[in-house]
């Protein structure tokens, strides 16, 4: 693990993010990007000194860009944006989303384009070396000029003022800050406000998070495929490499190989009277390489977005100052809407085989894998759960890239909605992990049920008998009926802490 990472503005990576999100790894600048940071600054000043307009320096905002404003007065219209867009509602973004996005927005900053003093980043960085965490409520950002709320509330730092969270209270920073040894800006340089909020940075940067720990579930939607797998005694003919290559689907290829290593040495496979799968079985290679592959997508994608520059104007080295779009969220907005598509799929997917296993009909085995059938319900109710929250998901799957309300008078006049995306997307996240949590204690609880008929522990697959081993250690086999609401938050909370 990286103790600390470099910021340069060209080479973040999101296994960078999930460090400096997760692990507080320290963060430095580049030497080089200080220099390019400073000689924007110095065209900012040299603008100044010029007095001719030029947008988001002597200029108001927004519908307000042709007031120009005086040189007097130039700090005092960086200061009140920053106050003025600090109007999110709201429960705050966690810790982790938040440094998360404090990172990308000091990586956007350190690639010379956004005409910021050196000073001013460093405070950005000292935020995160000193563990501060500021409240940034989770509504506010329409994606348009970037996420200007959530990233104004994290800019009010840099005044000494805003909320934070400090012994899990929520305190204003002026009355901690001295705590932290920090010292806010007496003022805000021209350009200096407008450069700390107008980008995607925060959605680029809880974007990440989510990608990252995608990855992740997919990982275990494997494993816990292995269980019910081998419990249904499922056949492995879908998953000869032969079916992959002639669908040119190198995706396929490596889900199927990954999921023949778990089930190595298995005496249960292929023992059933079928002569085919449900597609729930059998097509699982073509579900979750879609979902590989359009993760990967994603991750790919966001990589480029974490290294940009989505600030406007910009300002380049030799001295043009060039106003566009960059901080339109839209890019990301699409990519969020088919991160919930693509989870949404694997979740749905997860629960019809979850039926799967309850049903007799289906399982062959008892009636909702309870050892009394009737004075007992069984694992019942789990499949209830899973099927809220799966159709939860199916709401939360409306894309939020095809909506846009005007804002600004008409100036921007068509936003992406980019925010509303990736709140969407943590939530559909979140539900796929429980539906995951279900899916590894009613595998575990069917296929131990097999094993007890058969009496042999030691016929399942070398990688399947390891996650059954990890279950178990969280759950324990139900003989009984009991709340199994505390098993779902016993997995859940373990899928949480990466401990699958």
């Amino acid at each position: 693990m990286k103790n600390s990472i470099s910021i340069d503005g060209h080479s973040l990576t999101i296994d960078d993010v999930v460090l400096v999100a997760d692990k507080y790894s320290n963060v430095s600048i580049d030497d080089n990007a200080l220099v390019k940071v400073e000689h924007s600054s110095e065209i900012v000043k040299k603008i100044v000194q010029e007095n001719h307009p030029v947008y988001g320096i002597n200029t108001g905002f927004g519908k307000l860009a042709d007031v120009v404003i005086g040189r007097d007065e130039l700090s005092k219209l960086q200061q009140n944006l920053i106050l003025s867009h600090s109007s999110g509602v709201g429960e705050s973004f966690t810790e982790r989303e938040v440094r998360a996005a404090i990172l990308v927005r000091v990586n956007s900053l350190a690639k010379g384009n956004s005409g910021i003093r050196k000073e001013t980043l460093e405070k950005l960085v000292e935020i995160l070396n000193k563990k501060i965490y500021p409240y940034v409520p989770l509504y506010g950002s329409v994606g348009a000029s970037g996420d200007l709320a959530p990233l104004a509330h994290i800019a009010l730092l840099l005044l000494g003022k805003g909320r934070v969270f400090k012994d899990d209270k929520i305190v204003e920073f002026e009355e901690v800050a001295p705590l932290y040894e920090f010292k806010s800006l007496s003022e805000f340089a021209p350009k200096e406000g407008l450069a700390l909020i107008n980008g995607t940075s925060f959605e680029a940067g809880v974007s990440s998070l989510l990608v990252s720990e995608a990855e992740y579930l997919l990982d275990i939607a494997i494993k816990s495929f292995a269980l019910s797998f081998e419990a249904l005694r499922g056949l492995t003919a879908p998953f000869d490499d032969r079916i992959h290559v002639a669908r040119n689907s190198d995706s396929q290829k490596i889900i199927s190989e990954k999921f023949l290593r778990i089930i190595k040495n298995s005496k249960l496979v292929n023992t059933s009277y079928r002569v085919q799968d449900a597609y729930t079985l059998r097509c699982m290679p073509q579900v979750y390489g879609a979902v590989f592959e359009n993760i990967n997508y994603i991750k790919s994608f966001l990589e480029k977005e974490i290294n940009s520059s989505t600030d406007n104007p910009l300002i380049f080295e030799d001295g043009s100052i060039i106003s566009g779009g960059n901080f339109h969220a839209q890019p990301l907005s699409f990519l969020m809407d088919l991160y919930s598509i693509v989870l949404t799929s694997m979740s749905s997917m997860i629960e019809r085989r979850i039926n799967r296993l309850l049903n007799p009909v289906l399982s062959g085995l008892k009636p909702f894998l309870a050892n009394n059938p009737g004075v007992e319900s069984g694992m019942m109710i789990l499949q209830y759960t899973a099927a809220s929250l799966v159709s939860e998901n199916k709401t939360l799957s409306h894309p939020a890239s095809v909506d846009s309300i005007p804002v600004s008078a008409d100036q921007e006049d068509f936003v992406s909605m980019g925010m509303n995306a990736v709140l969407k997307a943590r939530k559909v996240l979140d539900n796929v992990r429980k539906v995951l949590a279900i899916e590894l204690i009613i595998g575990a609880q069917a296929l131990e049920m097999v094993l007890q008929e058969i009496e042999d522990y030691d016929s399942v697959g070398i990688g399947t008998k390891e996650i059954f081993t990890k279950v178990r250690s969280i759950v324990p086999f139900a003989n009984k009926d009991r709340i199994f609401s505390y098993d779902i938050e016993l997995v859940e909370r373990a899928l949480k802490a990466h401990l699958f």
